[in-house]
């Protein structure tokens, strides 16, 4: 059998390292496993990280100091929910995620918080968003550029977003993650979202492959994939 039928060579520049990362076990991971009408609470909104997750962020971030990762991503992108700002921050920012730390950019990687790449949204209390400036709060080091306004003005109490909205948003954030000049990319977020970023990527992949790739994420668990830009060559505008 000819393997190099199917290698292809791709210019570096044409070619991103993306590594995602699914939030550790949050508040309402906990007690929506217990019972699925929880996850309709107000108590749980924009739930937390448990113990057990801070756990998991604690020992991602040593794997990741120990693979030397964090010496070579350029930027990490973040839902602006507080369980992947806390994952974000604990495990790539310069201190422990504890309280009152993981506030520091000091020699660490850009940690940037986008809307686009959220939790799925509506109904649930839980993936409902602070106020920017309490988030900022919170986190004063964390690049809130990219936000759409102080409010949450993009959750719907009554609605919940749709998979096909869904993969829509994922198509339109990684568009935007080509924009960036950035070639190591951390993305914090959350499973079906990953899941959703990997269909994306993933649509032309052999089944087998995008069945691996396209797997459910476990709490705190990292994957690494290389993206290829496979657009016209000199294109300022990829797909």
């Amino acid at each position: 059998m000819d393997t190099t039928a199917a290698q292809f060579p791709y210019p570096w520049q044409r070619c991103k390292i993306i590594h995602l990362v699914r939030h550790g076990q949050a508040m309402h991971n906990v007690e929506g496993d217990i019972n699925r009408e929880a996850l309709l609470s107000p108590h749980l909104f924009d739930a937390e990280l448990s113990p057990l997750g801070l756990q998991q962020v604690d020992r991602l971030r040593k794997e990741v100091h120990a693979r030397g990762l964090l010496k070579r991503v350029e930027l990490v992108v973040t839902s602006p929910l507080y369980r992947t700002m806390q994952t974000a921050f604990g495990v790539f920012g310069s201190e422990s995620h504890g309280e009152g730390a993981a506030i520091s950019a000091v020699n660490c990687p850009e940690i940037m918080a986008v809307e686009l790449c959220r939790d799925k949204m509506g109904v649930r209390p839980c993936d409902m968003r602070r106020r920017v400036s309490e988030c900022q709060a919170l986190f004063p080091s964390l690049d809130f550029s990219m936000m759409d306004g102080e409010e949450d003005s993009l959750w719907n109490p009554d609605v919940r977003e749709p998979d096909e909205e869904v993969s829509a948003r994922m198509a339109q954030f990684m568009k935007w993650l080509w924009t960036r000049p950035e070639q190591d990319i951390v993305i914090v977020s959350h499973g079906i979202i990953l899941q959703h970023i990997l269909y994306v990527l993933g649509n032309d992949s052999h089944p087998t492959v995008r069945s691996a790739l396209c797997k459910r994420f476990s709490n705190c668990e990292l994957r690494s994939v290389v993206i290829v830009d496979k657009s016209l060559m000199g294109s300022d505008s990829p797909l």
